[in-house]
């Protein structure tokens, strides 16, 4: 195995992304969640093929849910060599697995209770501990299973993310400590406006996988969509706007009504892939 595929160099620089993102604008929920999931095959195969396994980050959320239902789905279940797939979190909520909030019950009742996934490729966060405590565990997990040495984060295949509407993404919240970690691989935080502690991956971890996605529908998401957008320099405050992988890719997927008031200067800048 290629150890140099699994970690990156650590750095303190501003993120300064290598390639252009990528925009992907289908018509509706459904047809994001299709694409998605080819894009999760693709990767999947394209990891166990170079390296002979494949290290995703899993969201909570509606949008990534339907993309796990799909996966366990007759039409993808078969298309991925799941005793090869590795499955992490990119963030949790600070319950036992079981809680109704949990992202781990969320993607098991979707996803894991319908694959042959055995236990020991499944790597949720331990967050019915103390919060700190279980921060610490999984980076030290991390650190296990990407084999790393000093001065190096874990690369991700993929990491999934979401969008919140106020610039969110996983468990990094606007105006919060966690934004500036730069040594940490994951950090346990308490969020004031939702009066609970949260774990997330730090920046670094997310901008150092090789491939980044962003999932994101519905009207509600078009307003912070238009902002992160349209004003570079402003959208920096958003946490969502930091995620620049150093060397990787970085694609957006939208559905229609997510991406209603995305700037035409983008599109064009840009292009919308297929």
């Amino acid at each position: 195995m290629n150890k140099q595929r699994f970690a990156a160099r650590l750095f303190t620089r501003r993120f300064c992304p290598v390639n252009k993102p990528e925009i992907v604008i289908r018509s509706d929920a459904g047809a994001l969640a299709r694409k998605a999931a080819e894009q999760f095959v693709a990767r999947a195969n394209q990891a166990v093929t170079h390296a002979g396994r494949f290290a995703v980050a899993l969201s909570g959320g509606s949008t990534p849910k339907a993309l796990y239902s799909l996966l366990a789905s007759a039409d993808f279940r078969d298309r991925v060599d799941w005793s090869r797939a590795h499955l992490f979190w990119g963030d949790e909520r600070c319950v036992p697995p079981d809680h109704l909030e949990s992202n781990f019950r969320m993607v098991h009742e979707t996803l894991l209770a319908r694959l042959p996934v055995a236990p020991e490729n499944i790597h949720r966060m331990p967050a019915e501990k103390e919060p700190s405590e279980a921060a610490a565990a999984y980076e030290s997990e991390l650190k296990t299973f990407f084999r790393l040495e000093n001065a190096a984060w874990p690369v991700f295949d993929l990491i999934l993310l979401g969008l919140g509407e106020d610039g969110h993404t996983a468990s990094l919240f606007p105006r919060t400590t966690v934004l500036d970690e730069v040594k940490r691989f994951v950090s346990a935080i308490y969020v004031a406006k939702l009066q609970s502690y949260r774990l997330t991956l730090t920046l670094p971890v997310i901008n150092a996988a090789a491939q980044v996605t962003f999932l994101v529908s519905g009207t509600s998401k078009a307003k912070i969509v238009r902002e992160i957008f349209g004003s570079p320099e402003a959208s920096f405050d958003y946490p969502a706007a930091k995620i620049r992988p150093s060397e990787g890719q970085l694609t957006w997927m939208f559905d229609a009504d997510a991406a209603k008031e995305l700037p035409p200067s983008i599109i064009t800048e840009i292009g919308v892939a297929e």
